[in-house]
């Protein structure tokens, strides 16, 4: 994953921070920087500065998939709601917690309101996948808010999503368990810019079925010490072969709708 370094003279990485619930009236200042703003970073990466509108309360994760309109009004992205023609991109984590939940990095959980955001279009970035098969540069969309699919070949009546492509269709590291702790440590394989992300489902041997990644933990210089996964091991092991799906290492190059399949 990517981080933005020269969109503005503020300190910290601004695109991972989630503005709002912007309120008319509150001396609260919103949007921060003009719609459609353009932030850039290591690897090739851009994000976009768009208006987002919540009806109810919503967990963003990053990976999410979203489309935005040409005034920068951002929905997440679906099947039935996607227009063909429309650019999109995908939510990379959010640096603090605005409302109810959040953290470094991570998923946050939003209260209904206006909220301004940064969606990466372009370089590497996480990318919730339904489905990942074959050459792993088919991408559509899918009925799950959010969530795309990369599948053998097109499926009928979903929407393709041009210029993405997926390094692989999961991840494996190795890492230490604790029978009752949802830490692995002692990890190998594994590279922080390419995954594995929060979210992601693991199996392995002591991983409970249904286990996802809940936090990732970095020294100072960002190398990846520990994960925090969502239930805790059920057994001691050193050495287990971890693999992490689900939320996938996409390379974006501007995508945008492109048709109906």
């Amino acid at each position: 994953m990517s981080i933005a370094t020269i969109q503005s003279d503020r300190l910290g990485a601004n695109p991972f921070v989630v503005e709002g619930p912007i309120v008319s009236g509150s001396g609260i200042p919103g949007p921060n920087f003009s719609l459609g703003a353009v932030a850039g970073g290591d690897r090739e990466s851009e994000w976009v500065y768009c208006q987002l509108v919540l009806a109810s309360q919503t967990t963003l994760q990053p990976g999410q998939w979203f489309q935005w309109t040409r005034d920068y009004v951002a929905s997440l992205l679906t099947t039935a709601a996607a227009v063909v023609g429309q650019r999109c991109g995908v939510f990379s984590g959010a640096a603090q917690p605005p409302t109810l939940t959040g953290g470094p990095v991570g998923a946050i959980t939003l209260a209904p309101g206006t909220y301004y955001i940064w969606l990466q279009r372009n370089g590497q970035a996480p990318a919730l996948v339904a489905t990942a098969t074959a050459a792993l540069v088919t991408a559509e969309t899918t009925a799950t808010a959010g969530q795309a699919s990369a599948p053998a070949s097109a499926t009928a009546t979903t929407k393709a999503i041009a210029n993405v492509n997926f390094a692989a269709a999961n991840q494996t590291f190795t890492a230490t368990t604790v029978n009752g702790s949802n830490l692995l440590t002692s990890l190998s394989g594994l590279n922080a810019g390419s995954g594995p992300f929060i979210g992601a489902a693991v199996s392995g041997t002591g991983i409970a079925g249904g286990t996802t990644i809940a936090g990732i933990t970095y020294n100072p210089n960002g190398v990846v010490q520990s994960i925090t996964l969502s239930a805790n091991a059920t057994a001691n092991g050193s050495g287990i072969t971890i693999t992490a799906s689900g939320v996938l290492e996409a390379t974006l190059m501007r995508p945008f709708l492109s048709k109906v399949n």
